[in-house]
C-alpha cells in the first residue's frame, strides 16, 4: 500500500499518475463515492486510489461517533485494504490531505477532524509500504 500525503492542491493526484500511469480505479469522496463500497469500484488489473479521507472522517464525526471508535473503524478498514492488496492486484494508493500544518481551527468539530485525520494518517503511514510527501508539485519518498 502507498500513502501519498500533502496539502490541498499540492500535486498529489499528479504524483499518483506519475508513479502508476493510467491504469487506476478512483474512489473519491469529492465525487460522493462511498468508502464502504470500495470493492465495487476496483476494476481488474488496476491500482485502487482512495481520496477524500477528511470527508469520510467528517461523515463519521457527524454520525456522533466518539474519536476512539472512529479511529478503530478506519484502522480496521486500513488493515482490510492491506490484506486485500496482498491478494495480487496492482496495489492500493491512499491520497490523504495534510491538515496538521495550518492554523488550529476555532470550531470544535473542525479540531476533531484535524486530530482524527492526523491519527488516521499516522496509522496509514505505519501500515503503508511506501509513503510520499507532496508539496509544490514535487514528491519525496519518506518510507
Amino acid at each position: 500500500m502507498q500513502l501519498i500525503i500533502g496539502g490541498a492542491f499540492s500535486g498529489k493526484r499528479n504524483t499518483v499518475r506519475a508513479l502508476h500511469g493510467g491504469d487506476l480505479s478512483w474512489i473519491s469522496a469529492y465525487y460522493e463515492h462511498n468508502l464502504i463500497d470500495w470493492k465495487s469500484y476496483w476494476e481488474k488489473d488496476t491500482a485502487l486510489v482512495l481520496e477524500g479521507w477528511e470527508q469520510w472522517i467528517m461523515d463519521a464525526i457527524q454520525m456522533d461517533q466518539d474519536d476512539d471508535s472512529i479511529r478503530r473503524s478506519f484502522y480496521s478498514l486500513l488493515l482490510e485494504l492491506t490484506e486485500e492488496e496482498g491478494k495480487g492486484d496492482k496495489g492500493i494508493v491512499l491520497i490523504m490531505l495534510e491538515l496538521g500544518r495550518g492554523i488550529v481551527p476555532v470550531d470544535k468539530q473542525e479540531r476533531r477532524l484535524r486530530d482524527l485525520a492526523g491519527w488516521i494518517s499516522q496509522d496509514a503511514a505505519k501500515l503503508a509500504d511506501e509513503v510520499y510527501y507532496v508539496w509544490h508539485g514535487m514528491h519525496e519518498r519518506l518510507k
